[in-house]
């Protein structure tokens, strides 16, 4: 398969998925942290359905993205930013697309672990990871949650510096996540706007 050129912004389907895998992020962790205290019933059993279904849509997004992301690449680094600043984005971008593969996972195991079907949306069942096991289903459950705080973590770091670079160092790269012409960089702006 052969990459496409370079773009001086992110591709299209880039940004849609970007905010696909954003917005579920949230979701998740809206639902994730108030399922917990309700009362057992049906309601709570809804509620951890739907978070399980849209764990593994965000798993087959994140699969999705680095495998356009393998295809499409990424554009240029923006002129005028520090190589230490490139190389520190690079890392975070490595750490989110790990953590966004590796939380679903661990949820799928947890469930595995607790003898559960994981069912996606009612439509069909997944294939369990492990068999029932209390220890493995406590590791599991330890881990997913060590995971979403470090997630939660870099998101915020991910999300300030692109808040940063816009506001404090004037450049495009917030702007070229955005869908074109809802943002400009403050140093494309007119002095008269």
């Amino acid at each position: 398969m052969t990459p496409l050129p370079p773009r001086s912004d992110w591709h299209p389907l880039t940004k849609l998925l970007h905010w696909l895998i954003a917005l579920l992020i949230v979701s998740m962790a809206v639902i994730g942290l108030s399922m917990g205290s309700m009362t057992n019933g049906p309601d709570k059993i809804a509620i951890y359905a739907l978070h399980k279904s849209l764990g593994i849509t965000l798993l087959a997004l994140v699969l999705v993205r680095i495998g356009w992301r393998l295809r499409s690449g990424s554009p240029a680094p923006l002129p005028g930013i520090p190589r230490l600043q490139h190389l520190l984005a690079q890392l975070i971008h490595g750490l989110l697309y790990l953590l966004l593969l590796a939380l679903p996972v661990s949820g799928w195991v947890m469930n595995s672990a607790s003898g559960f079907p994981l069912q996606w949306f009612g439509l069909f069942n997944l294939p369990a990871l492990a068999g029932r096991d209390e220890a493995l289903h406590a590791l599991a459950t330890s881990t997913h949650e060590w995971l979403f705080w470090g997630l939660a973590v870099l998101v915020l770091a991910h999300a300030g510096a692109a808040i940063f670079h816009h506001l404090f160092q004037g450049d495009a790269t917030l702007a070229r996540m955005l869908p074109r012409g809802w943002l400009r960089a403050p140093s494309e702006e007119s002095p008269d706007a």
